[in-house]
């Protein structure tokens, strides 16, 4: 699809929120530890307006779905378009260089069907922090709600903030978690250098890593690498439209980790096991996520 470049004007809390990070940021000379931050921390409340219905469209055919599957609800993998703003909001004050946070994961539980013809009632809250010295794991849970539909979709995001310090020297390099070479393929993905870009536009998530190639380089990466919510948001696309026959509802919860950047452009399929999901290049190979989904009968 054409570069997604009319839905910019959605997208001003979302660049505005990472204006703030990283304007923090710069303003931080010194990291210190994570003691004293009270978590969980205050909950904070948004109101948004019902979100344009040509932006859902695209974000929906961007994923290579269907553009009216989801009718007069959301697609419930859209959140960080209206979540990332409070949620942001959450993390200042914190003694973290926010500048180098990563996406760890995200657990979404779909309680019922979010209504886009009614103001959207967000609620986000940071829940916790573990901080070994080598890293600072940061829980988030972000709400959102309807007048007609409390608690409908409940999202957990872990964030990842790596630390110049840590203890006990260098560490054992870690096996890669693999895709199992029983998995079974549903889809797969030929994703372009500008996938980044495309999410981006669609989403407001304009962080540099994903759609400057120096940048990400800067940063240690190969090059260009993938948001993680569009790699999970591919995820849920698929499994809708490939195992639950189209029947979004049914998807109860999707649960996942990013386990390895990335690097666009990429041909990555996705994969399947039981309830276990999986991203990689082919079975047997490092996988770039993984997770659980549970389903409704």
């Amino acid at each position: 699809m054409a570069k997604p470049i009319v839905h910019l004007r959605h997208q001003g809390p979302v660049i505005a929120s990472l204006g703030r990070t990283v304007w923090a940021a710069l303003g931080q000379r010194f990291r210190v530890n994570g003691q004293g931050v009270t978590v969980p921390s205050a909950e904070l409340h948004a109101q948004v307006p019902p979100r344009d219905r040509l932006m859902v469209r695209d974000f929906v055919r961007y994923l290579g779905g269907y553009s009216d599957r989801y009718g007069s609800h959301l697609p419930p993998h859209l959140f960080p378009q209206w979540g990332v703003p409070i949620a942001a909001s959450t993390l200042e004050g914190i003694p973290y260089p926010l500048v180098k946070i990563l996406n760890g994961g995200c657990r979404m539980e779909m309680n019922s069907p979010l209504p886009n013809d009614e103001p959207l009632h967000v609620r986000a809250r940071l829940e916790s922090i573990d901080d070994d010295g080598r890293r600072a794991v940061l829980h988030q849970r972000i709400v959102t709600e309807t007048a007609s539909a409390p608690d409908a979709l409940v999202a957990h995001v872990t964030a990842i903030v790596p630390l110049a310090s840590g203890k006990g020297g260098r560490r054992k390099k870690k096996e890669p978690v693999r895709v199992p070479v029983d998995a079974r393929q549903l889809v797969r993905w030929r994703l372009g250098a500008d996938a980044g870009l495309h999410f981006a536009m669609l989403t407001g998530d304009f962080n540099p890593v994903h759609w400057i190639r120096p940048y990400a380089k800067a940063f240690g990466f190969r090059g260009k690498i993938l948001h993680g919510f569009a790699t999970m948001a591919r995820v849920f696309e698929a499994l809708v439209g490939v195992e639950l026959d189209g029947d979004w509802e049914r998807l109860a919860t999707l649960d996942v980790r990013f386990t390895r950047p990335l690097v666009l452009p990429a041909s990555v399929g996705l994969f399947v096991k039981q309830s276990a999901v999986y991203v990689g290049d082919g079975a047997g190979e490092p996988a770039y996520l993984v997770g659980e989904m549970t389903t409704r009968s």
